[in-house]
This record gives C-alpha cells, structure tokens and sequence, in this order.
C-alpha cells in the first residue's frame, strides 16, 4: 500500500542501505511539510530535504529542457552554430557585458562578506576571453549529429550506424561562471542542459542568462528550453534535479564529498552520472630527476588552485638531499609570483630533509577569511597523503619522501583520488613503468596544470573525471561536448522481398 508522505515524525526510524536505519532529527521533522520530498542517501543514510518550491523549480526547468530537446532534432546545424556565434558576440560586447561584470562583482562582494572562497568566483579578463573563445570554438566545430559510425551492408538491406543527442545533461557545478557557457558545448552534440549552480555565482548567472542565453537562443531560432537555468539558491534544488528521471546524464562539480552525494542520488534516481569532484595532482622525481625541471615544473603546476593544480609530491630517499631544496626553491617562487607565502605539510622522515626555520617560522597564509598565521611548515601523517587542500592564495602542498618509485607508485594508488600524475625522471625505462603500473587517466612527465580540455585537446570541457569511483566506460576523463551523445539504428531496405 502506497500513501503520501505529508510528515515527519522526531526519532522516526529510517531505513537505508537494506539492512541499515538512521533516525529522523527534529530539525528536519519540524521543517517539513506537505508537498516537500525526502531523499534518503543509500550509500550514507544521509537524509535530504526537498522543499515543494524547489521540487517545482527543478523538474520544471528539466521539463522545459525536455521539451526543447524533442524539438531540437528538426533543428539545423547552422541554427546550433549561429548560438554559439550570438552567445560569444554577446559576452564580447562591453555594453551587453556590462550587467553581467555588475552581478559578478555583487556575488564577489558577498561571498568576501561571509569569508567563501572567491578564486573561481571572478569573471576576469582572462576568463571572459576563455569563454568567449569556447563558445566560438564550438560554433566552429563540425557537428556529430547523425554522423555514420558504421555501415554494414547486407543483401537487400543496409544498416547505418549513427549518431544521436543523448537528451537532457543535468549539470550542477560551483561557482565558476566559465563553467556556465562551457556546458553548452552539449547542443553541438544535440543535447539539451539544465543548469545549477553555486549560490555564490547566482546573481552572475542570472545576468548571464538574461543578457546573452537567453537572447542568443530567441535569435538563432532554438526552443527556448534548450540551455535552462534553475533559478535557486537551495543546495536542495540539485538534489531535485538529479532525481528526475528525465535526465539523460547528470554531470557534478565541485567540492568531493558534495559531488558525491549528488552522484549518489542521480544513481538511485536511473540517471548516468560524471563526477568531477576531488582533484590534486601528483609529482613523482627519482634519482633520474633533472633537478632544474624539477623546481620549474612545481612552480608551474602551482600558478592558482584548480583541480590540476600540484598537492603532493613525492621524492626518492637517494635522490632527497638534491631534490627537495630544489622543490621548496619551485614552491617559494610559485608563492612569489602570487605576492603571498608558500604552505608545507611534511610526511615522517621528509622532515629531515626540510631547513628547519620552515618549521620555526609563521607567516601570513591567505585563506578564504583573509590571511592567517601559521607555521610555514607543519607535519601531518602519512594517512592524510590524499588529503587535496584547497588553498585560496598561498600554494600548499604535502611532501613525502620514499624508498622507490612504485612505493610512491603504490602510495597514489591506494590514497590519491586517482587523478593526474607526474614523473619526474630521465630514465625512459622508469616513465615506461611509471605509465603502466600508475592508476590514473592522466599521466605526464612534468608540469601538471596540462590536465584541461580546452588547454590540452581544444575542446572546451564539461569537467575532468577522476578514477576515484572506477574507470570510465568507452570514454576518457575528459568530458567535452561532442562527447555526449548515443548512436541509433537506421535500416534502409531496397529489396522489398527480405525476410529472415
């Protein structure tokens, strides 16, 4: 028997997982209301709140998206093409992205107001460029719709092979405004998107949508649902969107263990997910290591905090006394370039090996409240080898010495979210080896921020996926635009007699 769920009750058992319970707070009991939705986490027993308004804001943006995504195949390419074209025109013009710089700086002044991080959060120069560029990069790109994967013909009859939309790419990531015309690269491929962003980016996105999205759709002649913003600040609203149905592919980014859970409950949900949640990258030098590349490479792998940017590196013990003062030497300029101070966190016996005032000294770190006093170097254990750390001005990373490179090897495998890795060495047996025994979809030999769509494949990126939950099915981490998409089947009979 099947009843509506209208309450909640303080204390009321939960089951989750199939033989796990949790037990309803009476915060959550006395907030909830007719209408509103629980969604209970099987993997954590997390208990989400979903408010009736942001039910109603969510499903009904992925409606409209649905919608427009049956519309989209009588589409033509040239009207995708001229989108992108009139989105990049819009973003380029000062008159037009005048509102749109005003938002941002609203949103930045705010999150500074309560101490958030704003480092992604700036619609710079440089990223203004970016996406503009982007956005015309992918009206130049060809389009995979109905492309012919493979034809296999047969007497009497052919069969085609072709491409297709997948349908409607939900997509929550944080405040990062570039993000928001990257993800459109999924109309060249035929899709429809749904977005959700950060609240410490929503005035931002708003101006976008209302001063460039919205008008380049209306004048390329798209449905107007092909490119939706869910209009809501509530963390509740992603939660909302990721359990319709509707969703062909739900894409998160941003902080780990929130990328995680908004995977968690599009899986349950039937929705395919790409995360793109927890980072750092790794640099491995041995004894083989060029000191000189060595320091070049780690400071250009810290040049600002993304999820390519450098978080542990591990050394050979032979190779320590020699290589470690020309990490720090890479470390310090990375700092200097930033006009701030560097952070170290030294595993064990690394210690040994690092001047002693580093640990004696404090400096100004800059964090997301400002700068704060703190040991310019500090022991942490080796269990926390993984650990990203999400600096706001000042590098931080974590230093490990070890016997060899497949115990650094190892190491990344088992406490690394799987993700970038670097070997530092001249010895081409040793990257040879490094290559196939390292657990991660990008590997290198020097510096780690090459780790980009864009940068790397000129392909604007929907995100970068690590390995943490597993590999990837028939696809690279990279998740790029003309990467989502499903293929049909086409028969074309000209003998009208066949029969099986």
């Amino acid at each position: 028997m099947v009843a509506e769920l209208t309450s909640l009750t303080a204390g009321q058992v939960i089951v989750f997982g199939g033989n796990q319970t949790t037990q309803v707070s009476p915060a959550l009991a006395e907030s909830f209301a007719p209408g509103d939705r629980l969604v209970v986490v099987n993997d954590t027993g997390d208990l989400l709140h979903i408010q009736q308004q942001e039910w109603t804001t969510a499903t009904g943006a992925v409606g409209r998206a649905h919608e427009a995504f049956l519309q989209l195949g009588a589409v033509a390419d040239d009207a995708i093409s001229a989108f992108f074209e009139r989105f990049a025109d819009r973003l380029a013009d000062d008159t037009t992205f005048a509102p749109i710089l005003e938002a941002n700086g609203a949103d930045v002044a705010s999150a500074q107001q309560r101490e958030r991080s704003t480092t992604r959060l700036i619609l710079s120069d440089t990223m203004r460029a970016d996406m503009i560029d982007g956005l015309r990069g992918w009206a130049a790109a060809s389009s995979s719709r109905d492309a012919v994967i493979e034809s296999i013909a047969h007497e009497g009859w052919t069969l085609e092979q072709r491409m297709a939309g997948l349908g409607v790419v939900g997509f929550v990531f944080e405040g990062r405004p570039n993000v928001f015309a990257d993800a459109c690269g999924v109309l060249r491929s035929g899709n429809t998107v749904v977005f959700r962003i950060g609240s410490d980016a929503l005035g931002t996105a708003r101006a976008i949508v209302e001063h460039a999205l919205d008008p380049a759709l209306d004048e390329a002649g798209l449905p107007a649902g092909s490119a939706v913003l869910v209009d809501s600040a509530a963390r509740s609203a992603g939660h909302a969107m990721f359990s319709d149905e509707r969703l062909s592919l739900a894409v998160a980014r941003g902080s780990g263990p929130a990328v995680a859970q908004l995977g968690a409950v599009a899986r349950q949900a039937g929705v395919p997910v790409s995360l793109h949640g927890t980072g750092g990258a790794w640099i491995v030098a041995t004894d083989a290591a060029d000191p000189d590349r060595l320091q070049a490479v780690v400071e250009a792998s810290l040049d600002r905090k993304v999820c390519n940017t450098l978080n542990t590196c591990a050394i050979t013990a032979s190779a320590a006394p020699i290589l470690v003062p020309r990490l720090l030497a890479g470390l310090e300029a990375a700092s200097a370039r930033l006009g701030t101070n560097a952070k170290l966190h030294v595993v064990g016996d690394a210690a040994e090996y690092v001047p002693n005032e580093w640990f004696d000294t404090s400096v100004p770190i800059g964090r997301a409240e400002g700068d704060v006093i703190e040991p310019k170097a500090e022991p942490i254990e080796a269990a926390q080898l993984g650990h990203e750390w999400e600096w706001e001005t000042s590098p931080e990373i974590t230093l490990v010495v070890v016997e060899s490179m497949q115990e650094a090897v190892d190491a990344f495998n088992e406490q690394s979210p799987r993700f970038a890795a670097s070997l530092l060495s001249e010895s081409e047996a040793e990257q040879d080896q490094f290559w196939a025994t390292v657990d991660a979809p990008f590997v290198g030999n020097g510096f780690t921020r090459w780790v980009d769509g864009q940068y790397a494949m000129n392909r604007p990126e929907l995100g970068l996926s690590n390995w943490q939950f597993g590999r990837l099915f028939a696809r690279g981490g990279v998740l790029a635009g003309d990467s989502v998409f499903t293929v049909r089947s086409r028969a074309l009979q000209t003998d009208p007699t066949v029969r099986r």
